[in-house]
């Protein structure tokens, strides 16, 4: 059986390429829009004031050093890059071997850890655990308790990402929505237990639902062109087309085709889908427990 494409792989190489082509740095988290046109030529402006917003919530250094970060899920290493430029140390905890590998590279300075946040090795202590759009992937059973026993005394926890409203009530209900997270009630339920307390907290979805839009009309443009380029081979060389189809088919499962060609050529992922089924936060916590 021949082996299966890593798509997602590819899917980040390709990303990362289109985005350093189109914004001249590798940023794969979502932009600030409030005051710009939902435009892609504004896609690094609107990803710079993002960046600026989380760093708004930095704890402030402590006397003589910078902070201690462990940025987890630290994607291609541009918020690490621009932390060490700041004065910070930091590690990156990235599970994917192409991530890491961009983070050693973009990052310099930075150590890499290429695993999971739940089998990280590393005890700190750290003044701050970073969690930019990575906190949505990692069990709230293993996340803020591990951040607890690395912290040091005084230490924080940021987290900027999506959460699900009580809207979302899953995929088999509303079939696939765009963001994710957890459930936003159940991480509130669960601070207390873990021994965080939330010292500051934002909702900014309004400003980051029209990346959707952007990201959609990408996608479609896409789309168009491999839909374009497929119904000229299908009239002109039908037999082609075929085999075509058969040499794809043993690579990418049905599943994954299917998936790929509604993401090329869907127009269910808007800003409007994104407000009703996630708000995104922005929450700063701190230890009420040592």
């Amino acid at each position: 059986m021949a082996k299966k494409i890593d798509t997602q792989a590819v899917g980040l190489d390709v990303g990362l390429a289109f985005i350093r082509w189109l914004t001249g740095a590798e940023n794969l988290h979502y932009g600030l829009w409030t005051g710009l046109e939902v435009a892609a030529g504004n896609l690094r402006t609107a990803q710079d004031a993002y960046t600026a917003k989380l760093f708004g919530y930095l704890p402030a250094m402590p006397p003589g050093r910078g902070l201690r970060i462990l940025d987890i899920g630290g994607g291609a290493g541009e918020t690490a890059k621009k932390l060490i430029a700041l004065g910070h140390s930091v590690e990156i905890v990235v599970p994917s071997p192409f991530l890491a590998a961009r983070c050693r590279e973009t990052a310099t300075g930075a150590v890499v850890h290429e695993c999971t946040f739940e089998a990280f090795q590393g005890e700190g202590p750290f003044d701050l655990c970073l969690f930019s759009e990575s906190f949505q992937y990692i069990p709230l059973a293993e996340s803020l308790p591990k951040c607890a026993r690395l912290l040091a005394p005084g230490g924080q926890v940021l987290i900027a990402d999506c959460f699900r409203t009580e809207a979302y009530r899953g995929r088999a209900a509303h079939g696939p929505q765009p963001g994710g997270g957890h459930p936003v009630a159940v991480f509130r339920a669960a601070l207390a237990p873990a021994g965080f307390a939330v010292l500051a907290e934002e909702d900014i979805t309004d400003a980051v639902a029209p990346s959707i839009d952007l990201e959609q009309r990408l996608f479609n443009v896409l789309g168009h062109g491999v839909t374009r380029v497929s119904d000229e081979i299908r009239g002109q060389r039908p037999g082609a087309h075929w085999a075509l189809a058969r040499i794809i088919g043993l690579f990418l499962s049905r599943s994954r085709r299917e998936n790929l060609m509604q993401r090329l050529t869907g127009t269910s992922r808007t800003s409007e889908a994104f407000r009703t089924f996630n708000r995104y936060q922005i929450f700063k916590l701190g230890r009420t427990s040592a």
